[in-house]
């Protein structure tokens, strides 16, 4: 999925614009904590999150991550704005929450990381 089409879907404000629009997004996925993006982000995908400090971007930039879009209509700090700037990641704010956008573009066809195989779901 093109990153102008993740604008357009999630009705998004980019902040930080440092990749073409036109860009191929391969995946997306969702985290607030670091640990985890840096566990299961891969190269290339776009991250929501609702943290807004500039320690997500120093984390997407370990993790390959070129997108993030901040959810809840955050707008980050302005150490987070010109570090995305400095390291070339791409930030978009959504008035969406972050299960709604994660929703939108999945329904929209942009695949998560894998598929999670449930044997038995008699919880």
């Amino acid at each position: 999925m093109k990153i102008s089409e993740i604008i357009n879907i999630l009705s998004g404000r980019v902040l930080v614009s440092s990749h073409d629009h036109d860009e191929e997004i391969p995946r997306g996925g969702a985290a607030d904590l670091m640990s985890d993006v840096l566990a299961f982000g891969t190269d290339g995908m776009v991250l929501m999150t609702g943290l807004t400090n500039p320690q997500v971007v120093r984390t997407a930039e370990m993790a390959g991550i070129n997108v993030i879009v901040l959810v809840r209509d955050k707008t980050p700090p302005r150490e987070t704005l010109e570090l995305a700037q400095e390291t070339g990641v791409t930030l978009i704010s959504t008035a969406y929450t972050m299960y709604e956008a994660c929703g939108l573009l999945y329904k929209e066809g942009l695949p998560g990381r894998g598929q999670v195989k449930i044997e038995n779901n008699s919880w």
